[in-house]
């Protein structure tokens, strides 16, 4: 609570906080210009067993081209890359491999200048492309597209306006961080972060005299959470991330969080209201009590009265009205 008095810093992760987190399959494109089904359908079946948005996104746009998948076999995440596995067919095992153009680089070798223009051009659209690998082969890719949550401008607004500086934290391809940052107004955009640097870069915000707070929903998040000053974890987030923040947002809207800060600083404001009136009245009265100045009912009248003060004082937190 008093942590979310004293910020001066907000992070923001992008996906499942500044945006819905529900991201959909735009399109499906091989480089030789055949059908993509058969990149879809391998696609799918090594994400059908993933958490992540992107690999829901894959696995209900190939459910809803009608595409049956296999069960895949030696399925492993690449954090911040992608993800990479094994799909039998006919007696056919395929290796596949999904991520971005460093991971395909990385794994497979080249990567094509039109494979790159692909991702690029996604990016300028404000959407994400993946790049799709097959047996060691970059066939084709993937674009998928987010939304930004209705309140999430605004919340920034607000944010601004309670003097607060907001960052915009992602592991997303530069272009589409900062497209989404423009969109929502935030002060400054930190891109390409792996989720195991997310905390290393709240560090880098401290190391410069900043008091951070971090907003943030996926387990990617659970480290930067728990460094930051103040941990603030959006209640459809996974239970590592809530369990790592200080406050759980129950409320779904991003209003939520200038609505926290600004309880918070109110709250701050009556304790040391509180304080003041306590010290003050007590080093008032009590020397007149002890010299035997008052009477013994009307002091421990004026005691009660202290009391009462504090809480009914205090009480008035309860109409609060968020700004």
């Amino acid at each position: 609570l008093e942590a979310s008095g004293r910020i001066d810093t907000v992070v923001l992760d992008k996906t499942g906080t500044l945006t819905t987190g529900r991201m959909t399959l735009v399109e499906a494109v091989r480089f030789d210009g055949t059908s993509a089904d058969d990149l879809l359908r391998l696609a799918a079946a090594v994400e059908t067993d993933s958490e992540h948005p992107i690999a829901a996104a894959v696995v209900a746009g190939a459910a809803a081209r009608g595409l049956a998948t296999a069960r895949p076999e030696n399925v492993r995440a690449l954090p911040g890359g992608g993800v990479q596995g094994e799909v039998s067919e006919a007696g056919d095992t395929r290796r596949v491999l999904i991520g971005t153009p460093e991971l395909l680089a990385e794994r497979v070798g080249e990567v094509t200048p039109e494979a790159i223009a692909a991702v690029e051009t996604a990016a300028a659209q404000g959407r994400s492309a993946v790049l799709v690998a097959v047996d060691d082969v970059v066939v084709g890719y993937l674009v998928l597209a987010d939304t930004i949550k209705p309140s999430a401008a605004a919340a920034v607004r607000r944010l601004g306006g309670l003097g607060l500086r907001t960052v915009l934290l992602s592991g997303d391809r530069r272009a589409v961080a900062e497209q989404v940052g423009a969109a929502v107004g935030v002060d400054e955009v930190i891109a390409e972060v792996l989720p195991s640097a997310k905390a290393e870069a709240i560090e880098r915000l401290q190391a410069q005299g900043r008091r951070v707070a971090m907003v943030g929903d996926g387990i990617n998040d659970a480290g930067a959470l728990a460094t930051a000053n103040l941990g603030m974890a959006v209640v459809n987030g996974t239970d590592v991330a809530l369990k790592s923040a200080d406050i759980i947002l129950v409320r779904r809207s991003l209003d939520a969080v200038p609505d926290a800060i600004q309880l918070s600083r109110r709250t701050l404001g009556t304790i040391r209201g509180n304080l003041i009136w306590a010290f003050g009245y007590n080093v008032a009265a009590i020397p007149l009590a002890a010299a035997g100045l008052l009477n013994p009912l009307i002091a421990g009248l004026a005691m009660s009265l202290s009391s009462v003060f504090v809480v009914g004082n205090s009480m008035r937190l309860r109409r609060f009205t968020p700004r």
